[in-house]
């Protein structure tokens, strides 16, 4: 399921604030996101319903964020632009836990486009669901 990215410069302002940044880049026309700015981007915009959470079947409560990575194929996203965003489930894999158990790893791939289509970044999340507790006996 697709969705939209409006790149507003006040929002962007907020971000750099809040990661306490203090280039002026971010705060002023034409003001260009801080590279980690799409994080919020599938947390905010993206529907609740797309289902890439729940293909996984992960349990909530062992769920952790395990590595987020960005590639950007150009220019970073300047304020005024609109973005289209694709999330899918990448790869998945397991191993097993230091204390027992079998853990799940599963990539998140999010694609940003233009309004003309072109890919401008990716954005790659590793979610990790941790093995169950062991058993006291």
């Amino acid at each position: 399921m697709s969705f939209e990215v409006p790149i507003e410069r006040g929002k962007i302002r907020e971000f750099a604030k809040a990661a306490k940044s203090e280039q002026s880049a971010y705060d002023r026309p034409g003001a260009v996101i801080e590279p980690t700015f799409l994080t919020v981007a599938r947390n905010f915009w993206a529907p609740r319903e797309s289902g890439v959470f729940s293909e996984l079947n992960f349990d909530l409560a062992r769920m952790l964020h395990g590595e987020e990575e960005f590639e950007f194929y150009g220019p970073l996203p300047t304020a005024g632009q609109v973005l289209h965003g694709q999330t899918r489930l990448g790869e998945q894999w397991e191993k097993e836990g230091r204390r027992g158990g079998i853990m799940k790893f599963a990539r998140i791939v999010t694609e940003f486009r233009n309004d003309d289509g072109t890919l401008v970044a990716e954005q790659r999340s590793t979610i990790i669901e941790t093995a169950r507790p062991s058993k006291e006996s």
